[in-house]
């Protein structure tokens, strides 16, 4: 049976939450493909991915579906873990503006602008699980998950509580980030560390569904 051990490990009535669960991945990369990964195979049915990349030849050290280069990541996705809903769509400030998060349990952003993950973050921080940065980095010892007020050593994390703080926004959402230092200038990445954030991300968002009352 397909979901045999995860109905062992999880029971039968917690295994239910994770199937009813509605779950909005906001980018599929490095992050998100692997996030995508462990929900699907966890037993999750209900999941949206939103990205409007293709993927490129770069992409293929790190992420899921990157061997069909030139195709769009949502596209791809879809035929690899069937019945996910796909919405193949730029972020971008208007959108966040626009867009119905409401229909959604959790919202996990692994989108890579800056400026969009801060908005994102005040419309959605009650539902919200967001992935910082995992590039130039390769030691998952260093991954953790804290507040966004809590986390440390993480240049984006300290951009998004500036611009948070600027803009009188004290609200707390889950965050999963690396202080680990940078090893290289550029953007070099291992998939060692830029999935297991994703798995990382998975796996909270597995225990907010399992904490909630049935």
């Amino acid at each position: 049976m397909r979901y045999e051990r995860c109905r062992m490990l999880f029971g039968e009535r917690d295994f239910e939450k994770l199937q009813k669960a509605n779950i909005l991945i906001l980018g599929v990369g490095g992050v998100g493909s692997y996030a995508l990964d462990c929900l699907y195979r966890s037993g999750v049915k209900h999941i949206t991915i939103l990205d409007f990349d293709i993927y490129d030849e770069t992409n293929q050290n790190r992420q899921i579906g990157s061997e069909a280069v030139g195709r769009a990541k949502v596209e791809r996705l879809k035929e690899l873990y069937p019945g996910v809903k796909t919405i193949h769509q730029r972020m971008d400030i208007a959108w966040v503006e626009s867009f119905d998060f409401d229909p959604y349990d959790i919202i996990i952003d692994a989108a890579d602008t800056t400026r969009v993950k801060i908005e994102i973050a005040k419309k959605c921080y009650p539902k919200l699980i967001m992935a910082l940065g995992s590039a130039k980095r390769y030691d998952t010892n260093s991954i953790e998950v804290a507040s966004i007020w809590k986390t440390h050593g993480d240049a984006l994390a300290r951009k998004i509580r500036n611009e948070l703080k600027k803009a009188k926004f004290n609200r707390n959402f889950t965050v999963v980030f690396s202080p680990e230092e940078d090893k290289c200038k550029e953007k070099g990445s291992c998939v060692a560390v830029t999935g297991a954030v994703g798995l990382t991300v998975c796996s909270e968002a597995i225990k907010r569904i399992l904490s909630t009352k049935a």
